[in-house]
C-alpha cells in the first residue's frame, strides 16, 4: 500500500521516490546555517516592526585566522626574549675591547752553595733527610684550594682557571720530556695565542733580557749534563685565585720542586744529589682564556740551587752535582751602560736547604 500523496499503483518507475526524496543531495548542516547570508526575522519580530522577511547578516569573523596569528605573534615573542635572556646569561661573552695580553716578565736566579754538595746512592733516602721529605710526588703536590663563585664568574670558570694552571704547571716542570728538553709543546698549547711569538722567541733566541729565557717558562736542565735519577719529583706549595675586576681572574701559584739527579753518563751506581728550584707565576685568564682553557702568564720568578753563580741559566739549569763546589766566581758582570738587558742576580744557597747525609 502507498504512503500518503503516493499514486495509487505506486511510484512510477524513473520517478522521484517522494517530495522529500528531491532534496535529499541537499544538507543544511549548522555550519550551512551559520555561513548564511540572510537570515529570517522571527514573526514576533515581523508583527511588532513591520520589518521585511529577512535582514542580511554581517561577515562571519575568521576567528581560525586570528588564533593562528596569534600563536605566531605568541612564538616570535618567546624566541625574541630566548634570545635576550641567552645573550645576558652567556659567561663567555667578549668584551667589546679586549685588554692586551701583557708580555711575560721574569727573573732566574741561581743560589749558589757555601759547601760541596751533598749526595748519596739512594734518592729515597737523600729525600727522607732534606726538606722535601714530607713533600708529595708530582701532581699531587698541587692542590687547588675550594672554588668559590665571585661577583662576576661562576663555580666552574673558577675552576677552570684553576686547573688551567695547575696544568700548565704540571707540564712545565713536571713532565720528564720537558724537564731534559726533549720538547717544550706541552706547556706552549696552553698559552694564549698573543704570547706565543714571545714563547718561541725564547727559545730560538734566548736573551738574559728578563723577556726571553726557556728557564722563565718552563724548567729545563741540560740533558747532556744530567739525568733524572728518580721520576717520582717532590712538590709543595699553594695556588690562590682573585678577580682583579668584571673581565679577568687571577691565579697566583707558589711552588718548591724537588729533583732527584745524577750525571747523565755515569753509571746507575753514581751518586745523587737533590736540586731545588722555586717557582712563583702569576697567570691571568680572561673570558677568551677560560673557553679556551689557556692562560696568560704574566710573572715567572725562579730561585734554583744549587748552582755556580757563573753559571748561564738563561737557556739551561745546569746544576752543580753530588761533590761539587760553586767556586769563588762571582755572577757574570753587567754592563749599566747595555740596553735591553737585566743585571745578572746571584743568592747563596742556605746549609739547611741542603739534605743531612
Amino acid at each position: 500500500m502507498g504512503g500518503p500523496g503516493d499514486p495509487p499503483e505506486g511510484t512510477p518507475e524513473g520517478a522521484p521516490a517522494g517530495g522529500e526524496d528531491e532534496y535529499r543531495s541537499v544538507v543544511f548542516d549548522e555550519s550551512f546555517v551559520r555561513a548564511a547570508r540572510l537570515q529570517e526575522y522571527s514573526a514576533q519580530e515581523r508583527i511588532g516592526d513591520h520589518a521585511p522577511a529577512v535582514r542580511r547578516r554581517p561577515p562571519p569573523l575568521r576567528r581560525g585566522l586570528s588564533r593562528q596569528a596569534l600563536a605566531l605573534v605568541m612564538l616570535i615573542m618567546i624566541a625574541f626574549g630566548t634570545a635576550i635572556y641567552m645573550s645576558v646569561r652567556n659567561p663567555y661573552q667578549s668584551p667589546a675591547a679586549r685588554r692586551a695580553v701583557e708580555p711575560l716578565r721574569m727573573t732566574v736566579v741561581p743560589l749558589a752553595p757555601q759547601s760541596p754538595v751533598p749526595g748519596a746512592a739512594d734518592a729515597a733516602f737523600l729525600y727522607a733527610h732534606s726538606p722535601a721529605a714530607d713533600f708529595r710526588i708530582g701532581a699531587e703536590g698541587i692542590t687547588l684550594p675550594a672554588a668559590r663563585r665571585t661577583a662576576h664568574f661562576s663555580d666552574s670558570q673558577i675552576v677552570t682557571a684553576l686547573t688551567t694552571a695547575k696544568e700548565y704547571i704540571v707540564r712545565s716542570a713536571l713532565y720528564p720530556e720537558v724537564v731534559l728538553g726533549e720538547q717544550i709543546r706541552a706547556p706552549r698549547v696552553l698559552l694564549d695565542s698573543d704570547q706565543l711569538d714571545q714563547f718561541d722567541a725564547s727559545f730560538t733566541h734566548p736573551s738574559a733580557d728578563g723577556l726571553h729565557a726557556p728557564t722563565g717558562w718552563l724548567v729545563r736542565f741540560d740533558a747532556k749534563q744530567v739525568s733524572l735519577a728518580d721520576p717520582g719529583i717532590r712538590v709543595s706549595g699553594n695556588l690562590g685565585i682573585a678577580e682583579t675586576d668584571a673581565e679577568t681572574l687571577e691565579v697566583t701559584a707558589d711552588h718548591t720542586f724537588v729533583y732527584a739527579l745524577r750525571p747523565a753518563a755515569a753509571s746507575a751506581t753514581a751518586r745523587i744529589s737533590l736540586f731545588t728550584v722555586r717557582r712563583e707565576l702569576h697567570f691571568r685568564f680572561d673570558r677568551d682564556d677560560l673557553r679556551l682553557r689557556q692562560t696568560q702568564l704574566l710573572v715567572s720568578s725562579v730561585q734554583a740551587g744549587p748552582l755556580a753563580c757563573s753559571s748561564d741559566a738563561v737557556d739551561h739549569l745546569r746544576p752543580l752535582l753530588a761533590g761539587q763546589t760553586a767556586g769563588t766566581a762571582g755572577p757574570a758582570g753587567t754592563d749599566p751602560y747595555a740596553t735591553g738587558t737585566t743585571a745578572a742576580l746571584c743568592g747563596t744557597l742556605a746549609g739547611s736547604a741542603l739534605p743531612k747525609v
